[in-house]
């Protein structure tokens, strides 16, 4: 790579190579910090940190077999089965939500794919909570064209529909959709001119090569998602993943590193596994280039620092929710 990764006129690019990735994470760890800081700071030169809360709408009972879902109708979890929320509860959360500092509400709900009047029900509270001056994301399954086209109707920003893994070791974690399955449903979102939301999680048990084809497929999609989840394996008894050995925290900080190199203007969000993330691992990945976090002592069914304490955190290292920073934190331009 002879162009400076410093500079803020390098466009973002969709071309990136395999070699080209795994250089990057065969950096040294403080140069891949500084090369993926560098471009951070030129995309996003603000302290900010854009703040979501996530509710899950319909839990439990999934048909897939997600080798790290609680909500599987095939593990035995704990997690009982509920029907879709009622819409004012979920508008009351999404008030909740506003008034503690999240900009972005996202509702998900345990489906393969929506039935036509589940998604109707989904996208009456979207036009709700978008009506309380929140961007809305949604995370339902797969979905058709006309699904996609249904709900940016409806005012939808983001959609979230994750790759999970590279396409060489999804099959060692889900059986019950393809791949293709779910690249296809990231053509309908961009095609309905819907916002992506789509990332992976790691410590799944997968090698470095399936994180550098992970972090390569997201980078070389027609355009960048525009919000990045990186997520930790949590690792929930009775599911398939749980007794896998923990990630390397410095593994992790990596992929957040590369990523941001990757997709510059992106929101990277730190999301699930925060609770078994220190402080400091925390800060190393906001310095690598992680600038969105999930509020809320819950993310659907697992565990999460709640607002306090990411405040507190936040102001530990002089960071600020993205409503606090007078649009510096805004997404740079590609």
């Amino acid at each position: 790579m002879t162009e400076s990764l410093h500079d803020a006129a390098v466009p973002a690019r969709t071309d990136w190579r395999l070699d080209e990735v795994r250089a990057l994470f065969g950096l040294p760890f403080f140069e891949l910090l500084y090369r993926a800081h560098g471009v951070h700071r030129a995309r996003f030169p603000g302290h900010a940190v854009q703040v979501s809360t996530l509710l899950s709408i319909k839990t439990g009972a999934c048909p897939e077999d997600c080798a790290y879902c609680p909500q599987s109708v095939r593990y035995d979890t704990g997690v009982e089965a509920e029907k879709l929320m009622d819409a004012a509860a979920v508008i009351e959360r999404a008030r909740a939500a506003r008034d503690a500092g999240a900009t972005r509400f996202c509702m998900g709900a345990a489906w393969r794919n929506p039935r036509p009047h589940q998604l109707a029900a989904v996208a009456d509270m979207v036009r709700e909570v978008k009506s309380l001056g929140l961007e809305t994301c949604a995370t339902l399954g797969m979905l058709t064209a006309d699904q996609a086209g249904e709900l940016k109707a409806a005012g939808l920003d983001y959609y979230n529909h994750n790759l999970d893994t590279s396409e060489a070791y999804y099959a060692q974690v889900i059986t019950t959709r393809r791949y293709a399955d779910r690249l296809e449903t990231l053509a309908h979102v961009r095609d309905a001119g819907l916002k992506v939301c789509c990332g992976g999680i790691l410590g799944m048990g997968e090698t470095r090569e399936d994180r550098v084809g992970l972090l390569h497929t997201l980078a070389t999609l027609p355009a960048h998602p525009e919000s990045v989840p990186i997520n930790q394996l949590v690792q929930v008894p009775g599911t398939p993943l749980h007794g896998t050995a923990p990630l390397d925290p410095f593994e992790f900080v990596r992929c957040v590193a590369v990523a941001r190199i990757l997709m510059p203007g992106s929101w990277l969000r730190l999301s699930a596994g925060r609770m078994e993330m220190s402080a400091e691992l925390q800060a190393l990945a906001f310095f690598a280039g992680a600038n969105s976090v999930f509020h809320g002592d819950k993310l659907l069914t697992t565990p999460n620092p709640d607002a306090d304490e990411d405040l507190a955190l936040f102001r530990r290292l002089g960071l600020v929710p993205e409503t606090a920073a007078a649009g510096d934190g805004q997404r740079a331009p590609d």
